[in-house]
């Protein structure tokens, strides 16, 4: 394991002696931070689990702790570890990694020896928020012990500026009170990564005049878009609708954050802007991000979805839209001169054949992308270099970082074919007159990918691929769809939902005139697979800074291939700060850094801009801190800190009121007995914080049983939908009428989120198959027994529950788990066989009010046959229920077709 810097020890040394939550500058190495506590406390004299961390990043920590000799290294709790031997595989020590809910349960059921417990590391500390899971296992924790420690880490900044005093929230819920603040911007980091800091080679890029024609047309429709916004919203925050802040990264957030809880209350326009606002920015992506064709064929395929869907998009109507598209085709292709002068003359048949001749007319103009050329121009400047590099210890290795595995993709084609080609094939295969191609080249890819040369293409974009094969004016509504449903979505949802291209392998010939391209056997073996291999001497790989399964695939890949150059060819601030780390790592090592951006454009403005809000965000942090009242009790060491207390009673009522209640006046510890499963959702934290036990078991009826005759099946709106469609809820509330005399469905909302199961205006008058209010109707007319609450949010569900349980017994964990959705065992009230019960009420004239007459009155179903007419109208205390149900029993088909006959 590589030593702590300077910086790095200094930050070490602080949290190690006393807890506090750490906030570093994006890339600067938290997680070296992390792997070094852990390297600490990898020995079974000490007990410490780790919250917060995702699968792949616990493989990569154990890999680099096993790469350093580390013998007892940190193990995981899942499910295949049975619950007997969880208690005695806690006490063999060590660093345990566990999953949020497992440790929940094991701490409320004494699975896990909690005074022993050394301490507890939190990653990614900024998401610890009051209701979630982590911050329910510190408080468990922390009532249970005293001594142990709590270290919180963080990079992200940011996120700390939105809301009231959130940072102080944070370590208010991670029970600790120092904060360590180390921004880029600290002057014992600044010094440090000043002493070591690589060569760089910033290359401004200047946009082709169509492209800044472009970028200009989009940031005017952009502005229109967002005034239009503010007119129809005067309720939105102006400053976060500013221009900067809408080519930013984190804008859809920003937008969503607002318009989330009144949804269901805007109107059209305001949702239509919305997405407009997605479709720009994306534009603005493509544009700087990707080639000419691929940018033209989004365009197009954005105009012919209006034409398709009706969807009215009134930017489409901007001059600056009719520039952008001029722009845009312009380099791509132009129209041979000879035929414009026609375009005005002949009927509407002779409109139609020029139009068709013109398009066969094109001349392809195929602008390549600007900064393909300055990275040919990089690549030959460090050929030179290497052929010179003797006195370095021979040629260097060469990393190229581009934003995600397309960009990779089209670099990595372009670099072995050459712009041209690559820009020519591509054209073919999207706007070309064969309609097969695209399917040919899918074809040939994948049987060159078969034979193993580089990598293979991803599964989802070569399944997609197809679909912009056909001409532009064939099978539009599918493709267009697809693109359109696109937009707005993230950048790993966006690689594999859209096709292009990506890791086209050069043919038979091209590879034989080309000296140095990949070999069919060329294997790295390196540790992340999203890399693209080009040349093998010297090693010259090209990397995708985002969407890789691994979230350290760079880091791995940097430490594994040790490039001389870097070349980073979209800028990414994270992965530039890891850079700096990096060469300081490696001192006396050489690195050469080139910086390849559109100078003027907005990629520059948006790393300027995520630079500012990270430096903002500290300012604010520093602020805080300063006017921070941390009270002594925070760290919750004594009995003294109140966020340890388990009682909720609302301010406005004293404690003398209550003691009326149930649960004050005999003295009974009240609980309730809740689903494993359900602790992936935050409301057994609320009810365990409101003063109520809560035993963990696993229900095959309910999630929550409240009283032992009050049964709750939990539901938000998605599994709501999802359970009425799949007929999933019907069985689960035949079961739950059974068992238990209330039965009651929770229909709990999301409080970010409109409290609306549909929208506004649209309640139908009738029943209908496909209507969830409709198919809710049938539920509570089928199951009269069955009582629906709805919730607006957790906290509200955990108050009900407690109204629910006052002056009643408590459920009985034993008799809960017995009872399955085939059990024999009945509730004591319930002396009936569920079964001849069910088939009772499946009768002509017998419901839900004269069935348990009918069956106090008569032993079996086979007594029931024997009844008359007379003795059935007495019990059911209805004649016309009885002559129905005699009927039924007694007449053929014939008998009750002619006596309805003689009726009429």
């Amino acid at each position: 394991m590589a030593a702590l810097l300077e910086h790095e020890s200094q930050i070490f040394l602080e949290l190690f002696q006393r807890d506090g939550l750490v906030v570093c500058a994006r890339g600067l190495g938290i997680d070296r931070l992390l792997l070094r506590f852990l390297r600490l406390y990898c020995e079974p004299a000490s007990l410490v689990l780790v919250l917060n961390t995702s699968p792949a990043e616990e493989e990569y920590f154990i890999d680099q702790l096993r790469s350093d000799g580390v013998v007892h290294l940190p193990r995981r709790v899942t499910n295949e570890i049975a619950n007997n031997t969880r208690y005695e595989f806690y006490t063999q020590g060590g660093v345990i990694f566990a999953t949020s809910r497992i440790l929940v349960v094991d701490f409320l059921t004494d699975r896990i020896p909690a005074n022993l417990i050394t301490g507890f590391l939190v990653y990614k500390a900024h998401k610890i928020i009051e209701s979630c899971q982590e911050a329910f296992i510190l408080r468990l924790y922390r009532q249970k012990n005293k001594q142990g420690f709590i270290k919180a880490f963080t990079d992200n900044a940011v996120a700390f500026n939105t809301g009231f005093c959130h940072v102080e929230r944070v370590m208010k819920n991670l029970f600790v009170g120092k904060l360590y603040l180390w921004p880029r911007f600290h002057i014992a980091v600044h010094s440090f990564l000043e002493k070591h800091k690589p060569e760089v080679v910033e290359i401004h890029v200047a946009m082709t005049p169509a492209m800044l024609a472009i970028q200009t047309a989009i940031l005017d429709i952009l502005n229109a878009c967002l005034k239009e916004l503010k007119r129809y919203n005067p309720v939105l925050e102006v400053e976060d609708l500013s221009l900067e802040n809408a080519i930013a990264k984190p804008f859809d957030k920003t937008i969503r954050h607002y318009l989330d809880p009144l949804w269901h209350q805007l109107g059209a326009k305001t949702k239509s802007l919305v997405q407009d606002l997605k479709v720009l920015r994306t534009l603005l992506l493509y544009l700087t991000q990707y080639d000419c064709v691929t940018f033209l064929n989004l365009l197009e395929s954005l105009k012919a979805s209006e034409k398709a869907f009706g969807e009215n998009s009134g930017w489409l109507f901007l001059d600056s839209s009719t520039s952008m598209f001029v722009n845009a085709r312009a380099r791509v292709y132009r129209i041979a001169d000879e035929k414009l002068n026609q375009k005005g003359k002949g009927s509407g048949s002779e409109k139609r054949d020029v139009k068709k001749e013109n398009e066969l007319k094109r001349e392809l103009v195929l602008e390549s992308n600007p900064k393909w050329e300055a990275l040919r121009e990089v690549l030959k400047e460090i050929e030179n270099e290497n052929k010179n590099s003797d006195s370095l210890g021979g040629p260097g290795q060469v990393l190229i970082c581009a934003s995600d595995d397309r960009a990779c993709a089209q670099l990595r084609e372009y670099i072995i074919a050459g712009a041209e080609a690559f820009l020519t094939r591509l054209y073919n295969k999207t706007f070309g007159k064969d309609e097969k191609a695209g399917e040919v080249w899918i074809k040939d890819r994948n049987t060159i990918n078969s034979k193993g040369n580089a990598k293979p293409d991803t599964g989802p974009q070569a399944k997609k691929a197809k679909l912009t094969a056909s001409k532009q004016n064939k099978q539009k509504k599918q493709q267009d769809r697809t693109l359109i449903q696109m937009i707005g979505k993230t950048e790993e949802e966006k690689r594999e939902e859209v096709e292009v291209e990506d890791n086209k392998e050069l043919s038979g010939s091209q590879e034989g005139n080309t000296e140095e391209t990949v070999p069919e056997d060329f294997d790295l073996n390196l540790p992340s697979d999203c890399y693209y291999g080009i040349f093998k001497d010297p090693l010259t790989i090209i990397h995708p800074l985002q969407g890789c399964g691994d979230p350290y695939a760079l880091t791995r890949v940097l430490q594994e291939v040790e490039p001389r150059y870097v070349v980073l060819y979209d800028a990414e601030l994270t992965f530039v700060r890891q850079l700096e780390i990096y060469k300081a790592s490696r001192p006396g090592k050489p690195l050469r850094v080139y910086f390849l951006i559109y100078g003027g454009s907005t990629e520059e403005q948006r790393y300027l801009t995520a630079l500012r809000k990270e430096k903002e965000a500290f300012e604010k942090l520093i602020r805080e801190k300063a006017s921070m009242v941390v009270p002594e009790e925070r760290e919750g060491r004594d009995e003294t800190n109140l966020d340890l207390l388990r009682d909720a009673r609302p301010a406005s009522v004293s404690a003398d009121t209550r003691k009326a209640g149930g649960q004050e006046q005999k003295g009974v510890q009240q609980t309730i007995i809740v689903d494993m499963r359900e602790f992936r959702s935050e409301l057994p934290s609320l009810i365990h914080r409101r003063g109520i036990d809560i035993e963990p078991v696993t229900l095959e009826v309910g999630d929550y049983i409240l009283t032992p005759d009050i049964c709750v099946e939990r539901k938000s709106i998605s599994d709501l939908i999802g359970s009425l469609n799949n007929g999933r809820l019907y069985t689960q509330c035949v079961s739950m009428c059974r068992y238990y005399k209330r039965p009651v469905l929770l229909i709990e909302f999301d409080p970010n989120k409109p409290f609306s199961l549909i929208p506004r205006g649209s309640l139908q008058p009738e029943i209908s198959s496909n209507d969830v209010t409709s198919k809710l109707t049938l539920l509570t007319l089928h199951f009269p027994k069955l009582r629906i609450l709805w919730c607006p949010s957790p906290h509200a569900t955990a108050e009900l529950f407690e109204e629910l349980k006052q002056n009643r017994p408590q459920p009985d964990a034993e008799t809960a788990m017995a009872v399955t959705a085939d059990s024999e065992i009945l509730p004591e009230s319930d002396k009936y066989n569920p079964g001849p019960q069910d088939f009772l009420l499946k009768m002509p004239g017998v419901n839900a009010k004269n069935c348990r007459a009918l069956m106090t009155h008569v032993k079996s179903i086979a007594e029931l046959v024997t009844l008359s007419k007379d003795e059935l109208s007495k019990i059911l205390g209805n004649a016309a229920s009885a002559t129905q149900f005699f009927d039924f029993i007694h007449l053929t088909y014939a008998e009750a077709l002619a006596k309805g006959k003689s009726k009429k």
